[in-house]
């Protein structure tokens, strides 16, 4: 039974890095083209998500191999350092970018892939993250569940991202996007404060 709900979180995250792999590559291409802070963010908070989901992925494994999960752990903390770092050096970027964007007036152009990809990703991570949490709470995994908090968090991230698209594209209002952008931050440094408690070995609140 154990060994059947392992396999089941194993194929659910394959499914998630499979999307943020198209995730990543789509935000960033889209943000590059329209010059959008908000999709240049959301894509590079998709990358460290990846990482994340491939750390997991590997812990998952090796349970469903009847490894010990000892020297896993230790992986999972030292990966937790790293993606709370990275989820803080992204915060500064956005408000810098943003910031910036605010005061030389600069605007992004309207991006219709930006606008479908945050419609899909909000549509489908809500219910990445309902399973994640389940098959987490069935073979108890603190980590697993974890991502499927952050998981909730990508979808209140790709509804932002949406609000900013939506409003760049319909009203021509050059500071929706950073705006939006700046919005993200709270989501950003939300989910660097549970990866470091991670790291810490702390409870998730």
């Amino acid at each position: 039974m154990q060994r059947a709900a392992v396999r089941k979180g194993i194929q659910i995250e394959q499914i998630s890095i499979a999307w943020m792999v198209v995730e990543a590559g789509v935000a960033l291409w889209a943000g590059l083209q329209a010059h959008s802070i908000v999709l240049i963010a959301f894509g590079a908070d998709s990358i460290i998500e990846l990482i994340a989901g491939f750390v997991l992925l590997w812990r998952l494994g090796l349970e469903a191999r009847g490894a010990s999960l000892e020297r896993v752990q230790r992986a999972e903390r030292s990966a937790a350092w790293i993606v709370g770092g990275a989820l803080f050096l992204l915060a500064v970027y956005i408000l810098v970018s943003a910031g910036h964007a605010l005061w030389t007036h600069s605007g992004a152009d309207a991006s219709l892939p930006g606008l479908g990809l945050s419609l899909a990703s909000g549509l489908l991570m809500p219910f990445l993250a309902s399973a994640k949490k389940r098959i987490g709470a069935e073979i108890g995994s603190q980590a697993l569940k974890a991502d499927g908090a952050c998981s909730i968090v990508c979808a209140y991230m790709a509804w932002t991202v949406l609000a900013g698209v939506l409003l760049t594209a319909w009203f021509g209002w050059w500071w929706a996007d950073s705006v939006a952008a700046l919005a993200l931050v709270y989501f950003v440094i939300k989910e660097g404060l549970e990866a470091i408690r991670e790291a810490q070995g702390k409870e998730d609140t």
